[in-house]
Parts: C-alpha cells; sequence; structure tokens
C-alpha cells in the first residue's frame, strides 16, 4: 500500500492507474478507522479495480467549540486497517496541501438539504463538508466514491453538490455498521466512558422502537416523534439535539408517512455528540434518491 502526501503524487498514482484500465473507487474519512469504513472498503473493492483512502481531518467543518483538536487519530493504525482491507493507497496530506491559503476564499455551499437537521445546529459544518470533498474529487477523479449511511444527510448533500455542478463521480451509499448491542459505530464513540456507552444505547433503541411502532401501522410523525423523545430522555446525560422525521431526498419534515423517510436524531451523552438513523419504507431504495 502506497502513502502518499501530496496532491502531485495522487495524480500520478491516478494516471497510473487509469493508463492500467483500472476504475478507481474512493474512500473518503477524517481517520481513526473503525468496522464501518472497512465497509466502504469492502464495497469499493468489489466494484472497481483500485481503491484509494483519504485521511484528513478537515479543519473547515469543525465550529470554534467543536473537537477538531481533540478529535481521535492514530494514522499508524489506520494503516494497518486499510492495508488488511485492501486499500491500494492512502492520501494523507497534511492541512497546508489542501489548504495552502487558510483559510481560503473559495468555498462549496449547497442550500435547502444544508438547513435541518445537522445542519441547523452546526452553522458552516456542511460548508466545509462540501468545500472539502469536491477538493478530493478534483484531486482523486474516481470513478465511484464511497460514503455510510450514518451520516445521512451528509450523503444526501454531497448527492445534491454532485448532480448541480455535473460531477461525474459515482456516489455509493454504504448500510450502517453497529455493535452486537445496536450502537452505530463511531470514531467518537471512544470518547464515552463505560456509563456514557450505556446510556448511548438509548438511540438506536429509539429507532428501533419508532421501526416497531410503524410496523404496526403508526403513521403519525409526531407520536413517532414523542416516543423516541422518552425513550432518550430515561437517560440522565442524555440531551437531545433533534429527533426527525423526513422526506428521503429533500429531509423536508413530513407529518403523515406515506412515502420513503428518514428518521434521523441527534443527542449528546454527556459532551458527545452522536448521530444515527433508520430508513421507513422503501428500504434500501431510499439512499439511492
Amino acid at each position: 500500500m502506497e502513502v502518499l502526501k501530496t496532491i502531485a503524487e495522487v495524480r500520478q498514482w491516478n494516471k497510473e492507474k487509469k493508463a492500467a484500465g483500472q476504475e478507481i473507487g474512493f474512500v473518503p474519512t477524517m481517520g481513526y478507522l473503525h468496522e464501518g469504513h472497512l465497509s466502504l472498503v469492502e464495497a469499493a473493492s468489489r466494484e472497481n479495480g483500485a481503491v484509494i483512502m483519504s485521511i484528513f481531518v478537515n479543519p473547515l467543518q469543525f465550529g470554534p467549540q467543536e473537537d477538531y483538536a481533540n478529535y481521535p487519530r492514530d494514522f499508524a493504525r489506520d494503516c494497518l486497517l486499510a492495508e488488511s482491507a485492501g486499500v491500494d493507497a492512502i492520501f494523507a496530506p497534511e492541512v497546508a496541501e489542501m489548504y495552502p491559503k487558510y483559510p481560503q476564499l473559495t468555498t462549496v455551499e449547497v442550500q435547502k438539504v444544508t438547513s435541518r437537521l445537522c445542519g441547523a445546529s452546526r452553522p458552516g459544518h456542511f460548508t466545509g463538508v462540501t468545500t472539502v470533498v469536491s477538493k478530493l474529487f478534483n484531486i482523486v477523479q474516481p470513478n465511484r466514491a464511497y460514503f455510510g449511511q450514518k451520516d445521512y444527510q451528509q450523503v444526501q448533500v454531497i448527492k445534491q453538490m454532485a448532480e448541480d455542478l455535473n460531477m461525474p463521480w459515482e456516489i455509493k451509499t454504504v448500510p450502517i455498521k453497529r455493535e452486537g448491542d445496536g450502537l452505530a459505530l463511531s470514531s467518537r464513540n471512544v470518547y464515552l466512558n463505560p456509563a456514557e456507552r450505556k446510556q448511548a444505547l438509548a438511540l438506536s433503541q429509539a429507532l428501533l422502537m419508532c421501526k416497531e411502532l410503524y410496523a404496526q401501522g403508526e403513521r403519525k410523525s409526531i407520536v413517532l416523534i414523542e416516543a423516541m423523545q422518552q425513550r432518550i430522555r430515561q437517560e440522565a446525560k442524555a440531551r437531545i439535539d433533534y429527533v426527525e422525521i423526513s422526506d428521503c431526498r429533500t429531509l423536508e419534515p413530513v407529518t403523515e408517512l406515506s412515502a420513503p423517510v428518514v428518521v434521523a436524531l441527534a443527542v449528546r451523552i454527556g459532551k458527545t455528540r452522536l448521530i444515527d438513523n433508520t430508513i421507513l419504507e422503501g428500504g434500501e431504495t431510499c439512499t439511492e434518491l
């Protein structure tokens, strides 16, 4: 596995792979890899001749009071995991390589789908995401790029950006990976102490409760949302950011479930902000919208 530190090195790697007739799968990450990231690599390996992963903790998508400085990092461990999963190259640039004139003057901003959910509570976050992803796309020039469903809003924002800006890359969504007890895998799970880790199960349990009520015939969003909020509030350290049911594509709120929807929530357990989601009606096709 190659470790590439500069844009020029990535472009040369890309040139060689395409000259050999290989399609390129791209897995953008901020590192501190877990099984969720590796499931993206698995999907990319199945569908492409070569796989490149980026590991870059992007300062543009962190707010002033967020955890950029403390975000978990372990590059040596990440390299071992990536190579064992089948990654052919890692692009691991320094901030100065990605943003020579940081903060740069040009950004990419997607409207509407960024205004709610995480976009409402993290101003500027998605501008940071779309800016760095557009830069990475232009550098890597992949055939396909792979993102996890856990960051559902992020995936929809990136799909919207790619569509609006006529980007030729295929955007692929890979289902959420969970621990055996249901907790969605996240690099931020490492922040949780044992008591908080146990309370964090309220997120996946609330979503499971929602699915069960839906299966029993409940179609009113307010009823489903109240049931989930009640479950989460049973945990002493839980503070709800949002619990919402939205249209799969537009992310606009729905009051009566009659089409594919995403049930998304964000909750602080102690100082750690966690997100999770599930899809109702339409199954996997919802992630393809």
